[in-house]
């Protein structure tokens, strides 16, 4: 059951959310990031020994980029007084850019992203992958523009997510990687074409609370296969989600990529466009591993902890996942439409 300070929590957590997205000044915006990290920490943090530790990585890293961020306004009002263009291509604002992207565990300050998540069950990491993005992004995109800074962060974002991927066995660890390089192309989307951005992050966010309502109990890939062989709609379901987080066509996960993608070759990037998508080609291998693993593996042996995945609750979790294989072909025919 839910604890009541846990549903006020949540509540101030979206409430500085708004605050921080809908700030006129830069003071407003740091206040709204204070309220939404004294917010989350009560939220993940439960009797588990590794929640509270996880609570405690989140909370030091989120304050030490809370602090960065603080020092380059102040440092930037003093220096330009935000009365010019010219803080635009300052050093100070690219020291500010960079704990953005360490508050929201992009590539190359992703350090403490796959370790917090480790700690947290599924709800908690549901909340870390989609709604604490949304800040940092949003304020990412009212000062930027695309140059080497960001050139670089974005190809290092699909090239570490890829390569660390590789021999995963958390669920939780692959869910974070496969963020980090989700956050590439978002971030790429983001500078481009504002609306790409918006339509990406909501696709990512269905498919992830999809993954994340199946996952249940799961969280490591030896426990995958028997539950999944016990609800063979459920495999049907999990396959069919990873190979659309994957970006595979025809599901839904390809359209945001395909629209990222041909916005950048409108724009003349052939070789970041190259480089993304030969590193997003080994993402999609690590996903299809799990997913034809999970489709030949079969066994009949369960153990006690895991009596506890088959209280799964397949109607909701049914009803989403046809939503979301359904919203490609609903798409599809409003563009031909448009």
């Amino acid at each position: 059951m839910t604890k009541i300070y846990k549903l006020m929590f949540l509540s101030i957590l979206i409430m500085s959310t708004l605050i921080s997205i809908s700030a006129y000044t830069w003071l407003g915006m740091w206040i709204g990031l204070e309220m939404n990290l004294l917010s989350i920490i009560p939220i993940i943090q439960n009797k588990n020994i590794l929640s509270s530790e996880s609570a405690i990585k989140y909370f030091i890293v989120q304050a030490l980029a809370s602090t960065i961020i603080m020092m380059s306004i102040i440092m930037m009002m003093w220096k330009f007084n935000f009365n010019s263009n010219i803080y635009m291509n300052s050093n100070l604002l690219m020291i500010m850019n960079l704990s953005l992207l360490l508050k929201m565990g992009m590539a190359p300050v992703h350090f403490w992203f796959p370790e917090v998540l480790e700690g947290l069950n599924w709800n908690n990491c549901l909340l870390m992958l989609t709604w604490q993005k949304i800040t940092p992004m949003v304020l990412l995109m009212y000062n930027t523009e695309f140059n080497l800074f960001f050139s670089m962060i974005i190809i290092s974002g699909v090239i570490i997510s890829s390569i660390m991927s590789m021999n995963q066995m958390s669920m939780r660890k692959i869910m974070a990687f496969s963020s980090i390089n989700h956050m590439s192309w978002m971030l790429t989307s983001m500078i481009l074409e504002k609306t790409i951005w918006i339509l990406y992050f909501i696709i990512y966010s269905i498919i992830t609370i999809n993954i994340s309502l199946m996952m249940k109990n799961i969280f490591y890939l030896n426990q995958l296969f028997p539950i999944l062989n016990i609800y063979p709609l459920m495999k049907m379901f999990f396959m069919l989600n990873f190979m659309s987080l994957s970006g595979i066509p025809p599901f839904l996960g390809f359209l945001p990529k395909w629209m990222v993608i041909q916005t950048m070759i409108e724009n003349n990037m052939f070789t970041l466009t190259i480089i993304m998508i030969m590193f997003t080609l080994v993402m999609i291998y690590i996903y299809m591993r799990i997913t034809m693993t999970t489709l030949i593996m079969k066994t009949n042996q369960m153990n006690w902890n895991l009596k506890l995945s088959l209280k799964i609750n397949k109607m909701p979790i049914s009803m989403i996942n046809f939503i979301s294989m359904m919203s490609l072909c609903l798409v599809t025919i409003m563009m031909n439409m448009i």
